[in-house]
């Protein structure tokens, strides 16, 4: 049964046991898939605010018009 070819090779210098297990470490950790993470919950101050839908004006006064309710 030939042997199986290592997945990567040190070519210079002679690393410790440690310094191994941190670049086996740094591999498996990013070979694993990635989650993808969960939607931020929106606050209360954040849904507070106007309405998704509700465009400023621009133009003449809009800037006044911004600080109105609507």
């Amino acid at each position: 049964m030939p042997a199986e070819e290592p997945l990567f090779r040190v070519t210079r210098g002679v690393p410790t046991a440690e310094d191994l297990a941190a670049l086996v470490g740094v591999l498996v950790a990013r070979t694993r898939p990635v989650a993808a993470p969960a939607p931020a919950a929106v606050s209360a101050w954040a849904r507070s605010g106007r309405p998704t839908g509700a465009a400023l004006a621009a133009g003449p006064g809009a800037w006044r018009a911004s600080g109105l309710p609507r």
